[in-house]
C-alpha cells in the first residue's frame, strides 16, 4: 500500500470541495505524489507550465487540505523530472504502469446495480476485442469508477497479449498535445497520427472535453475511422451521454453511438457497504461492522468519497500511529459529512445574490438582454444553478425565459471554458459560490 498516494487522493478529494472539476482535471493530472520526509509532501509534475502555474495559484489549497487531513502544517514541494532523479533517481509513474497493475482489475471493481452492466460490457470487450461492442462508451459523473473499468480493460488485453499496443489519452491533452505536434511541424503530428493509429486498443478518458474543438475533432475522426475500419477497440468514458454534447459534431455523435453506450450511476447503500469492506481488506485495515455501516450510510456521493475516506483512515493509522477507533473515523469522515450535508440553495436565492453582484436586475436575467454584464451573470447563474442544485436542463432552461436545454448547456461549457482559460474568473466564480453557501 503506498500511503504517500493514499494521502494524495485525500487531497485530491478535498480540493474537490473547493475547486472545480474543470480545474482539477487541467490543472492536477500530471501531480503525483512522491514522499513525506519530515513536515514536507514532496509531488512531481514534469510539466513545467503546469508546476509553475499551481506553485503560484494552488499551493496554498494543498497545504491547507493537508493541514485538515494531519491536523498540523505542512510544505509542499514540487519537482520536475531532474529533482524527482535527485530525490529518488526514479521516474515518474506512468498511466501505462496501470495496465498491468493488481489496483485496477476487474477483480477489485465491486459490482452492483448501478454499475451492473457497464462492468459487464467492459468484460466482454476485455475478452472480445472489437467484436462485438465497439466502440463502447461508459458515461457518468465524476468517481463512480469509469476510469477504473477502462485501465481494466487495458489490463486483460496486456496480459492476453503482452505486446498488445495500448494508447491512454484524456480528452483535453488530445487537444494540448495535438496543439504541441501541429506548432512542431509535419513530422511530429505524423507521428502523433502514429502513435494512436496503431495501437490494438484506444482509450480515451473524458472524451467530452473535445467537444467544440473542430481541429481536435477532425484529427479525432480520421483516427476513429482508421481504427474502427482495422478491427481496433475504442473505448471511452464521459461525464454525459453523446446526445447531450452539444458542441459534439453531427459525424462524431453518429460514431460513438454506433457501439454500446452504458452508464454508471451512484452506489446504492448494499453496494456502499461492499466498496467499503473491499477497500479495507485490500489495505489490511480491519473496520468493526458499526464503522462500515456509519460510513456508508453518510458517505453516499460516490467511489472516490469512499476510498478517499478509508484512504484517509489508514493514513492516519500509518503516519500518525493512530487505533482505528471510532474517534480516528469521525476524523476522517467529518469532511465527507460537510460535503454531503451541504447547503442546496434554491434557484432564487442564486439569482437574487447574482443580481446584487452584478448590479443587474432580476428579470434581465432571466430574459433575453444581450447587454455584456447581463450576458455573464445569466451564463454563472445557469452554472451554478446546475452545479448546486438537482434541476435538470429543461428546469433550469423554465427558469430563465423558458430557454431550452441545448442553450442552457452551452452557456454552463461557456463559463467552464472560461473557468479553465481564465483563473482570475474562475476565483470570482469560486467566491460567489462560497458566498451563496454562506447565507444558509
Amino acid at each position: 500500500m503506498n500511503s504517500v498516494a493514499d494521502v494524495w487522493d485525500n487531497v485530491l478529494s478535498q480540493l474537490q470541495r473547493e475547486l472545480s472539476e474543470t480545474t482539477i482535471a487541467t490543472w492536477f493530472d500530471e501531480l503525483r505524489a512522491v514522499d513525506i520526509r519530515g513536515n514536507t509532501f514532496i509531488l512531481h509534475c514534469a510539466n513545467d507550465f503546469k508546476r509553475g502555474y499551481i506553485e503560484s495559484l494552488f499551493l496554498k489549497n494543498i497545504k491547507a487540505a493537508l493541514h485538515d487531513i494531519f491536523s498540523t502544517d505542512f510544505e509542499v514541494s514540487i519537482l520536475d523530472d531532474a529533482g524527482l532523479a535527485a530525490v529518488n533517481g526514479g521516474e515518474a509513474k506512468k498511466a501505462s504502469d496501470r495496465f498491468t497493475s493488481d489496483e485496477f482489475t476487474f477483480e477489485t471493481f465491486v459490482v452492483g446495480p448501478s454499475n451492473k452492466l457497464a462492468y459487464a460490457a467492459s468484460i466482454a470487450v476485455a475478452e472480445h476485442p472489437a467484436q462485438n461492442y465497439n466502440p463502447l462508451l461508459i458515461y457518468g459523473d465524476s468517481g463512480l469508477g469509469k476510469t477504473h473499468l477502462i485501465y481494466a480493460i487495458a489490463n486483460v488485453i496486456r496480459r492476453n497479449d503482452p505486446k498488445a499496443k495500448i494508447a491512454y489519452v484524456k480528452g483535453d491533452d488530445l487537444t494540448n498535445e495535438l496543439v504541441t505536434a501541429i506548432q512542431a511541424g509535419p513530422n511530429k503530428t505524423a507521428e502523433m497520427r502514429e502513435k494512436y493509429r496503431q495501437a490494438d486498443l484506444l482509450l480515451v478518458d473524458d472524451v467530452q472535453f473535445i467537444a467544440g474543438k473542430k481541429q481536435t475533432q477532425e484529427e479525432f475522426f480520421h483516427t476513429f475511422n482508421n481504427l474502427y475500419e482495422s478491427g481496433r477497440q475504442i473505448v471511452l468514458t464521459s461525464d454525459r451521454p453523446p446526445s447531450e454534447m452539444t458542441q459534439l459534431e453531427d459525424r462524431l455523435r453518429t460514431r460513438f453511438e454506433w457501439g454500446l453506450l452504458v452508464d454508471v450511476a451512484p452506489p446504492d447503500f448494499e453496494t456502499r457497504m461492499a466498496i467499503i469492506k473491499n477497500k479495507a481488506a485490500l489495505l489490511g485495515l480491519d473496520l468493526p461492522d458499526k464503522i462500515t455501516v456509519y460510513i456508508a450510510q453518510n458517505v453516499t456521493s460516490n467511489v472516490r468519497q469512499l476510498e478517499g475516506t478509508i484512504n484517509k483512515i489508514m493514513a492516519f493509522k500509518d503516519l500518525l500511529g493512530n487505533d482505528t477507533d471510532e474517534e480516528t473515523v469521525s476524523r476522517a469522515i467529518q469532511d465527507m459529512l460537510r460535503r454531503n450535508n451541504e447547503y442546496i440553495p434554491t434557484p432564487e436565492a442564486i439569482l437574487d445574490y447574482i443580481s446584487k453582484y452584478y448590479n443587474v436586475e432580476e428579470s434581465v436575467i432571466r430574459g433575453q438582454q444581450r447587454i455584456r454584464d447581463a450576458v455573464q451573470a445569466r451564463q454563472i447563474a445557469i452554472y451554478l444553478i446546475r452545479s448546486m442544485t438537482n434541476l435538470s436542463l429543461d428546469d433550469i432552461g423554465k427558469e430563465f425565459d423558458n430557454r431550452d436545454h441545448s442553450t442552457v448547456l452551452y452557456s454552463i461549457q461557456q463559463v467552464e471554458k472560461k473557468m479553465k482559460k481564465d483563473a482570475s474568473f474562475a476565483e470570482m466564480v469560486k467566491e460567489i459560490k462560497t458566498n451563496i453557501n454562506a447565507k444558509r
